[in-house]
């Protein structure tokens, strides 16, 4: 079947689960999970294998092993795409990202001599500039407080210094638009604005030569 959005009883769906996340409530509303939230979701992928790679659904179940907080299910759906990207449906609506969002010690060390270098540090500006312009948000999984050691707390590119990592982000609101083939677009233009900035971590960044663990 060819995607058609989300549907409000999706966002039913993940409301309900905010409020009771039992497994009492799991089972009662599974069948719903599986046609109403992660069907359009296989759907969507589907579409979107073509130009952005295959697309993996995360598990809707959390690792509690070590987390405070034991709520044993995931309170939104996402996916990753093969050639970069994120996509991620909750009941506080969509969101999509697209970059490094954890980097390794050695990726992270030639990040900052990229951002450090006047050349390409101004090219990695023009690309946030241009991102930041088509409404994403530029972020990272955690930011430091200050200056890394080896670089001043007056360098010009200061803010991207401190990021470690570095992705695009976008958050819609819940909107009538996310039950309609609209949806579809509003991600591809997002994933497309941010193909440049993937393009030029991908050259100054790379993967990382640590082994997994």
């Amino acid at each position: 079947m060819a995607f058609r959005g989300w549907p409000a009883e999706a966002i039913e769906f993940y409301e309900g689960l905010e409020a009771d996340n039992t497994r009492a409530y799991w089972q009662d509303h599974k069948k719903e999970y599986e046609e109403l939230v992660k069907g359009p979701m296989v759907e969507l992928l589907a579409e979107l294998a073509d130009e952005f790679g295959a697309g993996k659904i995360f598990r809707p179940f959390r690792d509690v092993r070590f987390a405070k907080d034991k709520s044993p299910y995931k309170t939104a759906i996402g996916a990753t795409l093969e050639r970069g990207g994120y996509v991620q449906f909750s009941a506080h609506g969509l969101a999509a990202g697209s970059g490094y969002y954890v980097m390794m010690p050695d990726q992270l060390e030639r990040h900052r001599q990229a951002i450090d270098d006047d050349k390409s540090g101004a090219q990695l500006e023009k690309l946030v500039a241009a991102l930041r312009k088509s409404g994403a948000d530029v972020a990272a999984h955690d930011t430091l407080k200050t200056a890394p050691k080896g670089y001043p707390k007056d360098h010009p590119r200061i803010e991207l210094l401190r990021h470690k990592g570095l992705i695009a982000w976008r958050q819609w609101d819940v909107a009538a638009w996310m039950g309609t083939a609209k949806c579809k677009q509003r991600l591809v233009d997002f994933l497309v604005a941010a193909r440049p900035h993937n393009a030029g971590l991908d050259r100054q960044v790379g993967p990382s030569a640590t082994p997994p663990h």
